[in-house]
């Protein structure tokens, strides 16, 4: 079975991964530089490290245009949707959420893409306006899980970049702790993620894919508002570059 390797350069964060069949071979994740073509060439680079033949490259995500070297480009709803149903067959629902965007994807029963929804007008609700709120609250994403277990929400008026960040610092001068303060942001976020997922005839099972699903008080809290199970994979955040490598399996095989 050939190699071949899919690349979603998204605003944040660079993910790449190596395929052999179903088998993810070798997986990269890094920030996405101030020259995103660069962090691409790095995973290109990485992935494709002591094969004896390149292997075919996929790329989608913001970045995909960036680079000649690229076999072939494909939009991030196709991978997400492919990707997804690798990590979790039985998915009919994707949820992801990443640095500057969210969308919801619609699976038939074969896994074919049927519908979607994209927010990438708006900052609130992504992995950008959780980082902004961490870091104004003195900590990071990755420490949120630990922060905020078993701490009740404190709520929030705003979820508006700009506005949410003054609201933050305005409770937390008025002796709200740092903590419920998060709780607050984090379901806040959950609930308007709801919103946006009931705005398809979704069904289950639902998989939260992207940066942001990594967060268990997140998922949890997803969950609580769409009164229904929310599955996620240790690979979640892969799943733009897993179905990008599979697309190229696909153009490997029609093409001989």
């Amino acid at each position: 079975m050939a190699f071949t390797v899919g690349i979603d350069s998204g605003s944040t964060t660079t993910k790449g991964i190596l395929l052999e069949g179903n088998t993810i071979v070798r997986r990269f994740l890094c920030p996405t530089s101030f020259r995103p073509a660069a962090s691409i060439g790095e995973a290109w680079e990485t992935l494709r490290a002591g094969l004896a033949e390149p292997p075919f490259l996929t790329l989608t995500g913001y970045g995909r245009q960036l680079v000649d070297f690229a076999d072939k480009q494909v939009t991030e709803i196709s991978c997400h949707g492919l990707g997804a149903r690798l990590l979790l067959p039985e998915a009919r629902t994707v949820i992801d959420i990443g640095g500057q965007d969210s969308k919801v994807i619609q699976l038939d029963e074969q896994g074919n893409l049927t519908d979607f929804l994209m927010n990438d007008k708006c900052a609130a609700g992504t992995g950008r306006f959780l980082d902004v709120i961490s870091r104004t609250l003195g900590t990071q994403v990755e420490h949120l899980d630990d922060i905020t277990e078993g701490v009740e929400p404190h709520p929030l008026t705003s979820m508006c970049t700009v506005f949410a960040e003054s609201e933050v610092i305005s409770l937390r001068s008025a002796g709200i702790a740092p903590e419920a303060i998060l709780a607050g942001v984090i379901n806040a976020m959950a609930r308007r993620s709801a919103h946006f997922i009931a705005r398809l005839s979704t069904q289950g099972p639902l998989l939260f894919t992207g940066g942001v699903s990594h967060c268990t008080t997140f998922r949890r809290m997803l969950a609580s508002h769409l009164n229904s199970e929310v599955f996620t994979h240790d690979d979640a955040q892969y799943a733009g570059a897993v179905g990008a490598a599979l697309i190229g399996q696909r153009q490997r095989k029609r093409h001989g």
